[in-house]
């Protein structure tokens, strides 16, 4: 693999884990500012499904089945060529299909427009939002300490 192709593929895995982390509101939010929907072809329509969650203790020990989480996805090609993917947490079919869009789009010559109305506003939100619940957690901080008394 070429350093060129890690960089794409490092770049694209950074734009489909924000994509899957969005809220489903915010996305569509931000679609409906975007503007028209392209012109696509469903390749998989919007599925829910559904995967193991497996764990691990202490990150070393055997692994075992923690539970089932409900997945959606969908996979589109843009009439212009380029095909989109996307997984996402949840039974939103519309955000499942936003996220394919947007990520056939920014493999097309329109990934500098939609970096700046969407993805950047998103990591903008979910910046603030890791923001506000770590300002929460800080807040119920508790500082324990030892006092020495004098020595023995």
């Amino acid at each position: 693999m070429t350093v060129e192709t890690k960089e794409k593929t490092r770049d694209r895995q950074a734009w489909m884990g924000l994509l899957a982390r969005a809220e489903a509101a915010d996305l569509a939010r931000l679609w409906a500012r975007y503007g028209a929907v392209p012109v696509h072809d469903l390749l998989r329509a919007p599925e829910i499904g559904g995967v193991m969650l497996r764990g691990r203790m202490g990150a070393v020990g055997d692994a075992f089945n923690m539970g089932e989480m409900s997945v959606t996805r969908c996979s589109v090609r843009l009439a212009e060529g380029p095909d989109g993917h996307a997984y996402v947490q949840g039974r939103s079919r519309d955000k499942a299909l936003q996220a394919a869009l947007t990520d056939a789009l920014m493999q097309s010559g329109a990934a500098d427009e939609v970096r700046a109305k969407l993805l950047d506003p998103l990591a903008e939100i979910e910046s603030q939002r890791r923001a506000s619940r770590a300002a929460k957690a800080a807040a119920t901080k508790v500082d324990f300490f030892t006092m020495v008394r004098g020595e023995d």
